[in-house]
């Protein structure tokens, strides 16, 4: 059964006398093995080595011929298979063998024979196919990022020291935090911990009903849109703000124009708060940036560039233009890897600047993970963003309630029927709906007193 599904042919455990005899004067007068099913062709390296050998020679696009080529010519294969022939290890003794084989190189296996021709040609390929791979798949891409890195990160402080409103959130979280914790010793705080930033969701109000992240986000949404109408002079707003009520209906109809003023302002300012993230693109992708591989990138290419370095030197007997190239190639990354070792050495000082800028106490604690700034505002950046999506959702479903629940209006009276109330209570209660939220006091490690920025509020007018 096993014979006609699989084609298995059992053999004999113990060969001809005469076979053995052969296959042991073999072993006896040179380290090659014939193969049993095929007397003809010999083995020198280990038999599973050579086939999985072979299985990566299959898998070439390019000759035999083309490859000898290239390593003469110091014309650099392509990565594809730099790739795949650095993935034959060749011990000194292996390499020794092939070389130093004088039987008739048409009766080596697939993978000997491959590999006999290209050490014969070229008795140091696998160093030279190591060289190349090297300068195009790992030092050519690795430079690249770092470069890349370095730039994100130098854009990334940029945009913290420049972007106004994010520094208006941080002064609204200090302020909110003040304004709670006041008559305490933490109520006059000039900073707080940006850590803290990550917990502001946590901090609920008395009702339970919002967050401190919610209240201080809609506080600078609505500062926002008052300053977009103010700079963009809507008329409608401008129009409800200047009429003088006096009746009833009119005090009514001012509730609802400030109501409707208070939604625009939301609807003005939301767009620019929510879009805050995208102010940050390069504070983002710092936050991805390992720093371990941005402070070690130049040293470890260093070591691997002098490591061919002392190759070359080891090779001056040949010359050809492997060896040109490669001189170049060893110039110019020496020379590259000096200018992005300076260029890291700014960055990571600008880096170390902006962390004492928002956090001047911070340095030192923050030296085990020097871009966790990045971190915790990417994060920050994360829960504004939720915060705006769900500030117009809550809009939108009131919005809605507002209008299934409002009833039709009554025909008008006469004023001097309507005008014994006087408008400023009305205005006074309307005011006092919108400052109601009340928030217990902070913990004890959300403030310290440290400076967060030079800069002084000019929001008080807003509510902070």
């Amino acid at each position: 059964m096993m014979e006609a599904l699989f084609g298995y042919v059992a053999t004999n455990r113990k060969p001809p006398n005469s076979n053995a005899g052969d296959t042991s004067a073999v072993s006896k007068t040179s380290s090659a093995v014939i193969i049993p099913n095929n007397p003809a062709q010999v083995r020198l390296l280990d038999p599973r080595k050579s086939q999985n050998i072979a299985i990566i020679i299959r898998t070439l696009a390019v000759s035999r011929q083309e490859i000898v080529d290239g390593l003469q010519d110091g014309q650099s294969l392509a990565a594809d298979t730099l790739d795949k022939l650095s993935r034959i290890s060749l011990t000194p003794d292996e390499v020794s063998l092939i070389i130093s084989f004088t039987g008739n190189p048409s009766h080596l296996a697939d993978a000997d024979s491959f590999l006999f021709h290209i050490l014969r040609a070229v008795p140091t390929a696998f160093p030279r196919i190591s060289a190349f791979h090297f300068r195009r798949s790992i030092y050519e891409p690795e430079i690249l990022h770092l470069r890349l890195s370095l730039q994100t990160l130098d854009l990334a402080c940029n945009e913290l020291r420049t972007r106004d409103l994010f520094l208006k959130l941080l002064e609204a979280i200090l302020k909110a935090g003040n304004r709670m914790n006041a008559g305490t010793a933490r109520g006059n705080a000039q900073a707080f911990d940006l850590t803290a930033l990550r917990k502001l969701s946590d901090v609920k109000s008395t009702d339970g009903k919002t967050t401190l992240l919610h209240f201080v986000v809609e506080e600078v949404v609505r500062s926002e849109g008052k300053r977009c109408a103010t700079v963009n002079r809507s008329s409608s707003i401008l129009r409800s703000a200047s009429r003088n009520f006096r009746s009833g209906e009119d005090q009514e109809a001012h509730r609802q124009a400030r109501e409707e003023r208070e939604r625009e302002y939301m609807m003005l300012g939301l767009p620019i708060v929510g879009g805050l993230g995208a102010d940050f693109t390069n504070v983002k992708k710092a936050a991805a940036i390992d720093h371990d591989a941005v402070a070690g990138g130049c040293e470890s290419l260093t070591a691997r560039v002098a490591e061919i370095w002392q190759l070359m030197k080891s090779w001056k007997e040949e010359e050809g233009e492997f060896m040109k190239e490669m001189t170049r190639f060893v110039e110019a990354a020496v020379e590259e890897i000096e200018k992005v070792k300076e260029e890291k050495k700014s960055v990571m000082d600008k880096v170390r600047r902006t962390i004492e800028y928002y956090q001047p106490a911070a340095s030192k604690d923050n030296a085990a993970k020097p871009l966790q700034l990045f971190v915790i505002v990417r994060d920050f950046l994360g829960m504004v963003d939720q915060a705006c999506v769900d500030i117009t959702r809550n809009l939108q479903k009131k919005r809605q309630l507002q209008q299934q629940t409002t009833p039709t209006p009554p025909p008008p009276r006469p004023i001097e029927e309507t005008s014994e109330r006087l408008p400023e209570v009305k205005l006074a209660s309307v005011k006092e709906e919108r400052i109601t939220t009340r928030f217990p006091n902070l913990p004890v490690r959300f403030l310290s007193d440290n400076s967060l920025s030079g800069s002084d509020s000019e929001e008080e007018e807003d509510g902070f």
